[in-house]
């Protein structure tokens, strides 16, 4: 049994071709660029594309199968150098028990599983090559056919003010939307941690992942999960959701929830970080807001719980969001560590430091334990990571 890292939320921005699939993921978002950045820059063993519905990306993976540059494993996954890609899908729900949009991601083992689903799937929803598109059927259905053709279904960052489980403030439950004994995990985005929602009964029972939703090459690994398997495969994957034969989610590696776009509820007119909905804004007099992950989390939440065995959920600051870490830098130390998760994982402070000024070692040594000081994002930005 060894350990390894996962991110298994990473979107395409366009196909090989130049067509669009995630309208918003930058154009150097490619399958091959993904690929190349997952396995010789990022470090990762396991990484799930959630666009692989799209028949370009299909055709692209295929093709690669063909020139044997990827292989397809029996246990599920493709193989590409050190990382197996996981393919899967996001999807747009807006049935008429919930009032979303609600996202939510669908993993398949083999790329077979992924043709028929995307298939399927093209009968259901306008534009089969875009990502995250509204499909027209239910909740429970779209998770019955999920799990017809052996796939995972995980409710997307699921706190998140816009397209989310929980996020509107209109659903209270999950069990309005879906089926509970269909729900294999469930993610949790950027601006929310296992402390965060530990009083939230309902989901007591599923293990939660950590995932970037990157729309750009270096936002891969910005969230991701260190898992113990026999090796990194669909089938492994889901023997570690369920904590079977030995197999467990180990850790989560998130950003501190202070640093996500939405963590504090702010005014939609001027931005302003209020600490309660109230009207008008103490800041400009505006009346509309956009509800933070904390107040949302905070209003579902009930009694204190008895605790449950989680993995820790460790707070990391992603490399590129510390002040002085530019691009050259970065390149030196991936120049002389190999990956960002040995940097973050396995370098000492001093190695850090006979690459980088002293200073900029003792904050990437203070960024992966989570103890740097932090300005509350909310609203769409980014929080910042404040300069000593």
């Amino acid at each position: 049994m060894k350990e390894f890292y996962a991110d298994l939320h990473i979107h395409i921005g366009r196909t090989a071709s130049g067509r669009s699939v995630k309208i918003t993921g930058s154009r150097t978002l490619t399958l091959t660029n993904i690929l190349k950045t997952a396995t010789s820059r990022k470090g990762l063993d396991l990484i799930g594309i959630i666009d692989c519905h799209s028949p370009e990306v299909l055709m692209e993976l295929g093709e690669l199968v063909r020139k044997n540059e990827m292989i397809e494993l029996p246990g599920g996954g493709l193989r590409y150098g050190d990382t197996t890609l996981i393919p899967g899908s996001e999807i747009e729900l807006y049935d008429q028990y919930c009032h979303g949009p609600i996202h939510v991601l669908a993993y398949f083992p083999y790329l077979e599983k992924m043709e028929l689903f995307s298939e399927w799937m093209s009968l259901h929803v306008k534009n089969i090559h875009l990502s995250s598109q509204r499909i027209y059927v239910e909740g429970r259905e779209l998770q019955t056919k999920v799990h017809e053709l052996g796939g995972l279904f995980v409710p997307a960052h699921v706190f998140t003010p816009f397209k989310s489980l929980y996020g509107k403030g209109v659903q209270s439950s999950l069990n309005e939307v879906f089926d509970a004994e269909q729900i294999d995990a469930i993610e949790l985005g950027l601006s929310s941690d296992t402390h965060m929602v530990e009083r939230i009964e309902e989901l007591q029972q599923y293990p939660f992942l950590t995932n970037s939703d990157a729309h750009s090459l270096g936002k891969i690994a910005r969230e991701y999960q260190k898992v113990r398997l026999e090796e990194p495969s669909f089938n492994e994957l889901k023997k570690a959701l369920n904590k079977q034969d030995g197999r467990m989610i180990v850790a989560n590696y998130g950003l501190n929830p202070l640093l996500g776009k939405y963590y504090q509820t702010v005014c939609a007119k001027c931005g302003g970080q209020i600490e309660k909905e109230e009207a008008p804004c103490p800041h400009c007099g505006g009346s509309t807001f956009i509800k933070g992950v904390s107040t949302r989390i905070q209003e579902l939440s009930g009694e204190e719980l008895s605790p449950i065995d989680r993995p820790p959920y460790i707070h990391q600051v992603p490399l590129d969001f510390i002040p002085g870490l530019g691009p050259k830098t970065f390149d030196r130390l991936l120049q002389a560590f190999g990956t960002e998760m040995a940097i973050l994982h396995e370098v000492t402070r001093e190695q850090l430091a006979a690459i980088v000024p002293e200073k900029l070692a003792v904050w990437i040594d203070k960024a992966r334990k989570g103890e740097l000081s932090i300005t509350h994002g909310g609203g769409g930005k980014y929080g910042k990571v404040e300069d000593e």
